[in-house]
């Protein structure tokens, strides 16, 4: 599989964010498809093939989660239980990036085997900075199990 291939799966509901999460990975030259989801309902729906994505083929799981927490439909250690409570899913690398510097979501998403939780940073430019090395890392340096 080349890199294009593996995906890195960003579920946040708000476009600006989304759009400048794309931005500062592709900034680093990392040509991973990314799939931007706005949800955590669909998000499920795609890593477990229900919904709209029935049939997707279970076996090509994205590389990477990068999970807002505060979303519509499903929040996001709903969506965070479900992918490290599954076999299917739960070796995938989950970051979540979210406004929340609550204690409480901090341990929770700890407790339930996320892999690093990232406060946004609020300047432009340290957002970039921050998103770009997480890309850096769990893309092209960190080595998962196949």
């Amino acid at each position: 599989m080349n890199s294009t291939e593996m995906e890195i799966l960003l579920v946040e509901d708000k476009r600006s964010d989304a759009e400048m999460t794309i931005r500062a990975i592709r900034k680093n030259n990392i040509l991973n498809n990314i799939v931007h989801l706005k949800d955590g309902k669909a998000a499920l729906d795609y890593l477990f093939g229900t919904g709209e994505y029935e049939g997707k083929d279970l076996n090509k799981q994205p590389k990477l989660v990068i999970l807002d927490l505060k979303m519509p439909k499903v929040d996001g250690v709903e969506v965070l239980k479900a992918i490290k409570g599954n076999e299917l899913t739960k070796k995938i690398p989950v970051v979540v990036l979210t406004s929340s510097k609550e204690n409480p979501d901090i341990e929770k998403c700890y407790a339930l085997g996320v892999n690093s939780y990232i406060v946004k940073p609020v300047a432009f430019d340290d957002f970039i900075k921050v998103v770009s090395d997480l890309g850096l890392y769990w893309m092209l340096h960190n080595q998962v199990p196949l």
